[in-house]
């Protein structure tokens, strides 16, 4: 027991033990990636199983996921992008749907005749 170094042994523990948190919070952040969910210090905590202080008090992983999120929030969302899109193609719908009315007030209007030639041929039989 005499080759025994608390000193070495809590080093090699703690060393052990930064590896196991960086792990786990490796592997929360790609599933929240995959899972398309927001990354922030609630998100990763509870997907990793770590409280936010070992988050914020490990200068490494507050680093990675303030980055991370601030990079999710320069990327628009998919409801702001449908949103930009509604707003391009606004004038385009409009005009589509003008289109579709004036074909239905037509065939509409032709029907219409059609109706007052078949009431008159019938008119006449009687």
């Amino acid at each position: 027991m005499s080759n025994f170094n608390r000193n070495e042994q809590l080093k090699a523990l703690h060393k052990k033990r930064k590896a196991i948190t960086q792990e786990k919070v490796d592997k929360a952040i790609q599933r929240l990636i995959k899972a398309q969910k927001p990354i922030n210090f609630n998100s990763v905590a509870n997907e990793s199983g770590l409280t936010k202080a070992t988050l914020y008090n490990n200068k490494d992983i507050r680093e990675r996921i303030e980055t991370l999120r601030h990079q999710q929030s320069q990327v628009p969302t998919p409801s702001q992008v449908k949103r930009e899109m509604d707003e391009n193609n606004k004038d385009a719908i409009i005009a589509s749907l003008k289109r579709k009315i004036k074909r239905l007030e037509e065939e509409n209007k032709e029907l219409r005749e059609k109706v007052k030639i078949n009431y008159a041929d019938i008119y006449k039989q009687i």
